[in-house]
């Protein structure tokens, strides 16, 4: 096997791509053969780093070394003084201050993270299947395949305490295993990768940065309740996304870990693609599984629920990205190995896109129960340019706000409710004082508008005249009986509505009523805007 001097990790991630990754990427090749050592290093494109706010970035190993916000220019200067010489271009490194420079592990972005579905994001070439394999991919497969039972992968997965990750928290095991009791002929898998919240781009990175990671937990899922087809349901707005889940799904049917017999065993299992149109409503699972089949997407009624019914009638589990990374790890590691990060109910990790009023936005993961304030002021760098903190948004469009004043909250499925918000399937948007409070419910609130099906009344009339409402607001002229009516108007869509797409749609409304009153009270009685955001203006 050929060695190389020096591994220069280039990533290659939507965002460090848009950000002119490529441009960096080819004058660094370009430097290379210059200079000749081509054989010396090796470039290899990788997935999302973590650190966003901070591409195109390149990871120099063996050191270890982060360069940030890297352009064309600075190949030649890379090549001729750190790749040639030895001397790193120090202007370009991360650093925590003038006299120290840390290398990747050693900056608190990364150091204050654990991680277990981003483990190989960032570090292989998601288009080379023998990386995957050199980090262990597949090894669990095999396990499961020839060494245990579907009960017994389902006993691991129930021990570990696994909960969906797409936002409700259901626990995977059990989910199994209910699929796992239906009798029928044919079973399916699907995985949700209809990622559609304002800001969240966790799914997206994962698939982009280790999709053979997803395509094993999917096949694992389907040894264990006995399903031998599976479905990606992506949006078609992820064209990296959908290319490398693409190589990755031929690449494994050629190494014989998907399709007919995988590792000579009598089971199959194999993996399409379905690319949605980006309706917000299809992540919502019987709308993904309508949009699936061909129909117009929009929710069916449960019960049957759909490891009953699901799929074309048949019993199916669907599953999201983040759900399915994980699996692969706790066959390997245990489920004990799993419960040890993350809180008794809410046993894990939870991938976050940090985005917004803060430092350093980006993908990270960190123990579920972490302290919201570690999230943004240690992993993120704090409020840029002076500001202070106000609120941070989980959830998107289904979720809430938590203020200040909760900053140390834990970030996990039973504290976030008792304030309003909740999980979602990772989104965290960082809010300063600059941020007007009802103008963040009227901008999620006309999002859910836009993205309802229009199937069940009260998502389709009663949402509208809730952002009727707020607009009347914003504008400076509402009334303290409009406050009152917006919180009668949401407690009856969120108990009357079809789909969890309806059923939350008011959350942002309500918790920052909850939260903010005082910034509503200000816009209707004093018609000044606080933050300097609405038609009207806060008064000098």
């Amino acid at each position: 096997m050929k060695t190389y001097r020096i591994h220069a990790l280039v990533c290659a991630g939507t965002q460090c791509l848009a950000a002119g990754g490529n441009g960096f990427k080819d004058a660094l090749v370009e430097e290379l053969k210059q200079h000749g050592l081509t054989e010396e290093v090796l470039i290899v494109e990788t997935g999302c780093m973590g650190s966003c706010q901070l591409g195109p970035r390149m990871v120099v190993y063996p050191e270890g070394i982060m360069y940030t916000r890297l352009s064309p220019e600075d190949a030649k200067e890379i090549v001729e003084e750190d790749f040639l010489k030895g001397r790193p271009v120090t202007r370009l490194l991360w650093k925590q201050d003038e006299k120290q420079f840390l290398t990747l592990h050693e900056t608190p972005f990364f150091a204050k993270q654990t991680r277990i579905v981003l483990r190989n994001c960032g570090f292989i070439n998601p288009e080379d299947i023998t990386e995957c394999i050199a980090q262990g991919g597949y090894e669990s497969l095999a396990r499961c395949i020839t060494e245990m039972t579907p009960k017994d992968v389902i006993k691991i997965i129930k021990d570990s305490g696994l909960r969906g990750r797409g936002g409700a928290g259901f626990p995977t095991g059990l989910k199994w295993e209910l699929a796992n009791k239906q009798i029928s002929d044919t079973k399916y898998i699907i995985c949700n990768a209809d990622e559609g919240d304002p800001g969240a781009y966790m799914n997206r990175s994962v698939l982009e940065g280790d999709p053979h990671s997803v395509l094993e937990g999917m096949a694992i899922a389907g040894y264990a309740v006995g399903a031998q087809k599976g479905f990606i349901y992506i949006r078609a707005e992820y064209p990296l996304a959908i290319k490398r889940l693409e190589i990755a799904i031929k690449q494994a049917r050629m190494s014989g870990l998907l399709g007919k017999g995988i590792l000579g065993t009598n089971f199959s299992f194999d993996v399409e693609l379905r690319m949605g149109a980006g309706a917000f409503v299809c992540g919502e699972e019987t709308a993904l599984i309508n949009s699936t089949e061909g129909k117009r997407g929009e929710p069916r009624k449960k019960p049957p629920y759909p490891v009953e019914s699901g799929l074309f009638g048949k019993p199916t589990v669907i599953n999201n990205v983040e759900t399915l990374a994980n699996v692969s790890v706790i066959i390997e590691k245990g489920a004990d190995f799993f419960r040890q990060f993350g809180t008794d109910k809410s046993p894990g990790t939870k991938a976050f896109s940090l985005v917004g009023k803060v430092n350093i936005a980006g993908l990270i993961e960190v123990p579920l129960g972490t302290p919201l304030r570690t999230i943004v002021f240690d992993i993120g760098g704090g409020i840029p340019e002076g500001h202070t903190f106000k609120a941070a948004q989980t959830g998107g469009p289904s979720g809430g706000v938590i203020p200040a004043k909760h900053l140390d909250i834990p970030m996990d499925y039973e504290n976030l409710p008792q304030l309003g918000a909740i999980m979602g399937s990772g989104g965290l948007i960082v809010m300063d004082e600059t941020s007007c409070m009802v103008d963040v419910a009227k901008f999620f609130l006309k999002f859910t508008v836009d993205e309802s099906c229009g199937k069940c009344v009260p998502c389709r009339e009663g949402t509208r005249q809730m952002l009727n409402i707020l607009e009347k607001i914003t504008s400076g002229l509402g009334t303290m009986e409009d406050l009152d009516l917006l919180e009668k108007l949401g407690n009856v869509i969120k108990q009357t509505s079809l789909c969890g797409l309806g059923q939350t749609a008011p959350n942002p409304v309500l918790s920052t009523l909850r939260h903010f009153r005082d910034e509503y009270i200000a816009h209707v009685k004093d018609k000044v805007c606080p933050a300097n955001v609405c038609s009207m203006k806060a008064k000098k």
